[in-house]
């Protein structure tokens, strides 16, 4: 039997569909970027008893709020819902590593970052040093 209540967004869900947000925001998914996502869920500690499979229900959930109007602000509400401020940062830090992960930021992708930066409040410093830090690991020689 189906449990009719649906289940709450856990901590590594809400860093999920940030990773997914930031990658959906420009409606071209990248294979570099989907790389980024399935590479930090497999080796960053935060993700050390994540699902993967739940990686799907999240895209499909990241997809059903972008094609409503308000979709983002509902997203943004979840996240802050279910998400720990105290990682709030480390929400940051993935969505900037997974839209520096194809070497582009597009208009899209930055206005993403920054709506992130405000709903998360993320110290404007704090986002400075993060945004170097995501630049600085995704540098091309």
């Amino acid at each position: 039997m189906s449990d009719p209540v649906p289940h709450p967004l856990s901590p590594e869900d809400c860093l999920v569909a940030v990773m997914i947000a930031v990658s959906a925001s420009d409606e071209d998914i990248r294979t570099a970027e989907l790389i980024k996502i399935e590479s930090q869920i497999n080796n960053l500690p935060v993700f050390a008893n994540y699902d993967l499979d739940r990686l799907r229900v999240m895209s499909q959930t990241v997809f059903d709020l972008f094609a409503v109007e308000d979709g983002l602000d509902a997203l943004f509400g979840l996240i802050r819902a279910n998400l720990p401020e105290r990682l709030f940062e480390t929400a940051y830090a993935l969505a900037c590593d997974v839209a520096a992960a194809d070497g582009t930021l597009n208009d899209r992708e930055l206005r993403l970052l920054e709506e992130i930066r405000y709903e998360l409040t993320i110290d404007r410093l704090h986002a400075a040093a993060i945004e170097r830090g995501a630049r600085a690991r995704h540098m091309t020689v």
